[in-house]
């Protein structure tokens, strides 16, 4: 068993358990339930941001603890005022250290598109999204049989929410692969050997259909590398390690953009 297996065995029973202590009756009265999203897709294609998803996550399976110190508050504003196009936020407890308040806190403090990043199984957890302020919701590939997918991202479109779906492989996303999705992502993280290499994102961005936003996710710690992507053809770039590994993670990410804005200038400026 590899350790989505472990991730989304624990996330169904942690599901049901949700499910029967908050009815979907009672999310719905969220005040955020009703609020337009504010749309990730067009954030991350903004040309006057970095196209950087900043991510807020405490730990990781394969790191353990990344940081246990810093403030959601913080360091979401520190992010937004960097240049990010837009935020992450992990709210899986068990494995990411992460919470459900960690987005609600995230959205009182920043009008920017918002990720739910956990591992969506169920209906139940879309609703939940909403419900707590998310603006986009991943759907992994690797977690979920083809149909399951389409019909989960149907369902988000349904309630407004946009979808990031995220694939590992060229058969990930040519079975996965439907119109109810806004963005794709390709995790340059494998979940059998949690070895990282952006070869994967660069062997895979031609074969992801132009319409969907591109975005390329994890093991981009240098200016040079996300300019090679951008350059290949990814509209944006999911970092979160990078950043949260710093004691101060709003300030990594500041002086990250920064290089990479100078970097951008520099190639302008040489063509």
């Amino acid at each position: 068993m590899n350790i989505l297996d472990k991730i989304i065995s624990h996330k169904i029973k942690e599901v049901e358990e949700r499910k029967s202590l908050v009815p979907v009756k009672f999310l719905e009265q969220s005040i955020f339930f009703p609020n337009q999203v504010v749309s990730m897709k067009k954030y991350v294609c903004n040309p006057e941001k970095t196209g950087i998803i900043a991510e807020f996550k405490r730990k990781s399976p394969s790191k353990g603890i990344i940081n246990d110190s810093a403030k959601v508050e913080a360091t979401s504003i520190g992010y937004m005022q960097a240049g990010a196009s837009g935020l992450s936020i992990l709210t899986d407890t068990e494995f990411f250290g992460g919470k459900n308040d960690d987005l609600t806190m995230a959205r009182k403090f920043n009008f920017c598109p918002i990720l739910r990043k956990d591992f969506v199984i169920d209906e139940y957890q879309l609703v939940e999204a909403k419900a707590i302020g998310a603006d986009c919701v991943l759907l992994i590939a690797a977690a979920l049989e083809p149909n399951r997918l389409k019909s989960l991202a149907a369902t988000a479109k349904s309630l407004g929410l946009e979808v990031l779906m995220e694939v590992h492989d060229a058969e990930e996303l040519e079975r996965s692969i439907c119109d109810d999705l806004d963005l794709v992502g390709v995790n340059n993280r494998s979940l059998k050997t949690f070895e990282v290499s952006v070869e994967n994102s660069l062997s895979l961005v031609d074969v992801i259909p132009d319409k969907f936003v591109k975005i390329s996710e994890s093991g981009i710690s240098d200016p040079e590398v996300m300019l090679q992507l951008k350059k290949a053809g990814f509209d944006g770039f999911l970092i979160g390690e990078n950043f949260m590994k710093a004691s101060n993670p709003q300030e990594a990410a500041y002086q990250f953009m920064k290089q990479y804005r100078r970097l951008l200038k520099n190639q302008t400026i040489t063509k």
